[in-house]
């Protein structure tokens, strides 16, 4: 273990809201208090109150060289953009949630305290998430590249149009429909989109990958389980308009008529900082407010 004077952890915070501005002021401060170093992005900087102590850098690649933790303060918006600085430098991210339901949160605005000794005392745990790698083709050539933590979704583009697409696994057909496109999700974001969709909700230990039909017009359009080596892909048909895909909701390219979406396990996972070794079912329950009442338990 590292002396705390050789520690540092940047913080990303929605700096738009009031309660991430006033709870980064309390997490610098207890940090500060500590011994450990703070490191911030100086476009954010002008929006918190912060000590001349706390480290203001550029949003370049190597933002968190040095940095033993991400924290974020937000809601599932910010904490997908920290998800994009920690995967690029394989640290890990901490999540606080100021927003509504923050599945990759590990902690709310109440536990600030103890979220901060916890970092402290570097007493957390690192899991790793398994990601998407993204590859759009057009007449056979790679066009674009991408990745995602939650979803990649082929999307229409026009709202008064259905978008025509062929889906795929492991390089054979599984069913042509039109809709309003597909998403592609690893289990992280069967709790995302995909949930919203209509596909699964899938444990976070599971290894797989799935395929969810969004509003499709088809007998069969049901969600897709697969191996978590399996190869997805949504081929786009040359008849129907040009649509889009959007990756974990941030970033997008256009796909015109004929383009080919493949996507696969990612090679670079996302590490996320752990405090609690509460299940799983513990946390949908209480993200969902899900009614348990009557519950028995099993028999001792």
């Amino acid at each position: 273990m590292t002396t705390t004077a050789e520690r540092t952890v940047f913080l990303l915070a929605h700096t738009g809201r009031p309660a991430a501005v006033r709870s980064a002021e309390l997490v610098v401060q207890g940090l500060l208090r500590s011994g450990l170093g703070v490191r911030v992005l100086a476009a954010e900087a002008a929006d918190l109150p912060l000590p001349p102590a706390v480290e203001r850098v550029e949003a370049t690649p190597d933002v968190l060289d040095g940095c033993e933790l991400l924290m974020v303060l937000g809601g599932d918006g910010t904490l997908l953009r920290g998800a994009e600085l920690a995967r690029a430098a394989g640290v890990p991210m901490l999540g606080v949630n100021l927003g509504r339901v923050g599945f990759l949160a590990e902690a709310e605005r109440d536990d600030l305290d103890k979220v901060v000794g916890r970092v402290v005392a570097c007493a957390y745990e690192v899991e790793e998430r398994m990601t998407l790698d993204v590859v759009v083709r057009t007449d056979g050539r790679i066009v674009h590249t991408d990745w995602a933590l939650n979803e990649a979704s082929v999307e229409k583009a026009a709202r008064e149009r259905l978008l025509e697409v062929v889906t795929e696994v492991d390089g054979r057909p599984v069913s042509r429909f039109g809709g309003d496109g597909v998403v592609c999700a690893t289990p992280t974001g069967s709790t995302a989109y995909a949930f919203s969709a209509g596909g699964p909700v899938v444990w976070p230990e599971v290894e797989a990958l799935l395929m969810v039909p969004i509003s499709a017009h088809a007998l069969f359009a049901k969600p897709l389980v697969t191996a978590p080596d399996s190869v997805l892909a949504v081929e786009v048909q040359a008849q129907t308009p040009h649509g889009v895909l959007w990756c974990d909701g941030r970033r997008t390219v256009e796909l015109p008529a004929g383009a080919r979406v493949e996507v696969r396990r990612g090679a670079v996972p996302v590490r996320l900082a752990r405090l609690h070794h509460a299940s799983f079912t513990d946390r949908l329950v209480a993200k969902f407010a899900l009614p348990v009442a009557g519950w028995r338990g099993a028999p001792s």
